[in-house]
């Protein structure tokens, strides 16, 4: 199996390109080779790798400066919404397989049960609406199409909440962190591995969808990082405070918990325990 790969210095995309599993090859775009501020660039690229024997694409490129998004909306639309479109429909004028990574952002954040794949969306923010209308454009397109919804997505590489809990805790007493948001950190190794179980089953004719991804069990930010002080041995110490006491650009959702339950039926992928990829993290961090 071949794969194109929009994205090559993102977490998840670094993740696949460590990844791959004997007999699969990818090429991996950066910026310069496909910037998703051109669509019709995106897929152009689409229809030059189809030339050379390509399976299927996989979108790891986004925006997701989810404060920046509110002043800058009309450009992250652009990146998560008109581009991820247009390489959607290219897939399916071509007839491959097009797997995208969308949010728990384009619901609204309300409730405290996990958000099934048929919940309507109603994004709280320009970040999910950005993304929202990427999800609406890939299924308008009409090809074999996934869109794996995630969340709290975090690694060894990158910028994510482990990296700065990490570097926080190792110069502070104590860090005020909210704790009434609720989700599933999903460690990008497994989203990768998600992945590349869907394409392969859908270069084999499975259909795809939309489906939900996020590691278990569900926790909050405040708890996630005491579980990070706890296992990288640092004295830090984690203070509960509200969102409201935290306020952002952008409103962040109060639940972010995702059913995933239907990717599992469909591909045989469960929920990953997002503790063992912590310690994973760790240890890569920290050899």
């Amino acid at each position: 199996m071949r794969l194109l790969v929009f994205g090559q210095t993102g977490q998840v995309a670094q993740d696949l390109a460590r990844r791959l599993p004997k007999g699969v090859t990818a090429r991996f775009l950066n910026r310069t080779e496909a910037d998703l501020t051109n669509p019709a660039a995106c897929a152009t690229a689409i229809r030059t790798e189809s030339l050379n024997g390509c399976d299927a694409v996989i979108n790891a490129a986004a925006w997701t400066a989810v404060d920046k998004a509110e002043t800058e909306e009309a450009a992250a639309t652009v990146i998560n919404g008109d581009a991820p479109t247009a390489m959607a429909q290219t897939c399916a004028e071509l007839g491959l397989p097009f797997l995208h990574i969308s949010t728990d952002y384009v619901f609204n954040g309300a409730g405290q049960t996990p958000f099934p794949v048929t919940h309507p969306t109603g994004p709280c923010n320009a970040y999910g609406r950005s993304k929202l209308a990427g999800e609406l454009g890939i299924r308008a397109a009409g090809g074999n199409h996934l869109i794996l919804r995630t969340s709290w997505v975090v690694s060894a590489h990158g910028a994510n909440f482990v990296k700065t809990m990490l570097r926080l805790g190792a110069a502070r007493e104590s860090l005020n962190v909210v704790a009434d948001q609720i989700g599933g950190p999903t460690p990008a190794a497994d989203i990768a591995d998600a992945l590349l179980v869907a394409a392969e089953a859908m270069v084999g004719g499975a259909k795809g969808g939309t489906h939900h991804f996020a590691g278990t069990p569900d926790t909050s930010w405040a708890d996630f990082a005491r579980t990070i002080m706890a296992r990288a041995a640092l004295p830090c110490q984690i203070n509960d405070i509200p969102t409201s006491a935290y306020p952002t650009p952008a409103i962040r959702p109060l639940n972010s918990r995702l059913d995933c339950s239907a990717l599992q039926a469909a591909f045989g992928v469960a929920r990953p325990d997002w503790r063992a990829g912590l310690d994973l993290i760790l240890q890569e961090l920290n050899p």
